[in-house]
């Protein structure tokens, strides 16, 4: 029996814009199987708005798009190598990079964060572009942290992650499925930026605003919900049919952040509810996890059917870092991290492409 103890940093930059997170994160294998998992130390860097100007590009030339690419990979090159500073040992590192575009119906996606840029930077290897394998095998290319669910979090019926976007990952026996459920931080910071806030702290806004039935029934009626999983929900979607809808209401801004919290609540227990298991215990991490307005709501609509656990801020804000280190791990091992359970693709598949060199790793 063959044990190693290896340490990943993990690099995620979600749809909500509000940092880049970084997990450096150890992992025991025994004959290439993860024993135990621990977050050593951690942190979010916050977009300035330099940042956020750079990851906004939805609308840029291919010239501008290649440029972000190799700027935004050097910055997190340069973030990597300032965490290690504290004298912190890493083996490789693994980027989720920032999507910029995600539209599987046509057959591709775009993670920006050159893998080359942030190994000549950093120092170290790399893996990055873990979603384009998937894509190619005519899947969804999301989401891909369910694998992590099923193999590092075992006590828990569904891991939910409430990020820009929600998705859900249900257990079934000894398989998972998993897809995106509703838009949740995408919209709700955005909404909060018009009160000068980058979010609804606690949900305080949300909670003195009065729900908007009107609106909340055109939100219901997208077409999206229509449709059966897998499925996944990019930002191109959410500016043209959610946004529309939320501009169109005459109401206050508290209550389209009301009606919001409302409309989330009601998806994601739509979700649970309508499963025929015994699912009795739901993870929930990810920025919205924060929302006490959100979460009591999701309470309220779950009706007591299923225990709602929101673990310590550390797991909440770095969970989705912890996992792209496992899946950069499952890379490096050669093991599936992609399962066509999840995403619809043809079959399971290993994504992500290796930058640097990886032969000094003796795995």
């Amino acid at each position: 029996m063959s044990e190693k103890t290896w340490r990943v940093v993990g690099l995620m930059s979600g749809t909500s814009l509000d940092g880049l997170d970084i997990a450096l994160c150890e992992f025991l294998t025994s004959d290439s199987i993860v024993k135990s998992y621990k977050i050593i130390d951690s942190e979010t860097f916050q977009y300035t708005f330099k940042e956020k100007k750079l990851l906004s590009l939805m609308n840029a030339t291919a010239e501008e798009l290649a440029f972000a690419d190799f700027r935004f990979g050097n910055f997190c090159g340069e973030q990597v190598k300032r965490f290690l500073e504290k004298g912190l040992k890493c083996d490789f590192v693994s980027s989720h990079g920032h999507t910029v575009f995600h539209q599987p119906e046509r057959g591709f996606t775009c993670q920006i964060g050159n893998g080359a840029a942030i190994s000549a930077i950093s120092g170290l290897p790399v893996v990055a572009d873990f979603r384009s394998m998937d894509i190619v095998l005519g899947g969804q290319g999301a989401p891909l942290v369910p694998i992590g669910d099923l193999l590092l979090f075992e006590e828990y019926d569904y891991c939910l992650n409430l990020g820009g976007i929600a998705n859900i990952s249900i257990k079934q026996k000894n398989d998972i499925v998993a897809y995106d459920v509703c838009p949740v931080n995408m919209v709700l910071n955005e909404l909060a930026k018009e009160k000068g806030l980058e979010y609804d702290h606690n949900g305080a806004m949300a909670k003195s605003g009065t729900l908007d039935h009107d609106l909340l029934g055109k939100l219901a009626s997208l077409d999206f919900y229509q449709k059966q999983a897998p499925k996944s929900l990019g930002k191109e979607y959410i500016d043209q049919y959610v946004f529309p809808l939320i501009k169109e209401s005459n109401t206050a801004l508290e209550d389209k952040l009301c009606t919001m919290c409302h409309h989330i609540a009601f998806k994601i227990a739509k979700e649970v509810l309508g499963e025929n298991n015994t699912a009795r215990k739901i993870l929930v991490t990810g920025g919205g996890a924060f929302n006490t307005f959100l979460i009591e709501l999701l309470q309220q609509k779950l009706k007591g059917k299923c225990e709602v656990v929101v673990p310590d801020s550390h797991l909440v804000n770095f969970k989705e870092a912890l996992i792209f280190a496992f899946l950069g791990l499952r890379r490096v091992l050669n093991l599936n991290n992609s399962l066509k359970s999840v995403t619809g693709a043809m079959h399971d598949s290993i994504g992500g492409a290796l930058y640097g060199d990886f032969s000094k790793l003796n795995h």
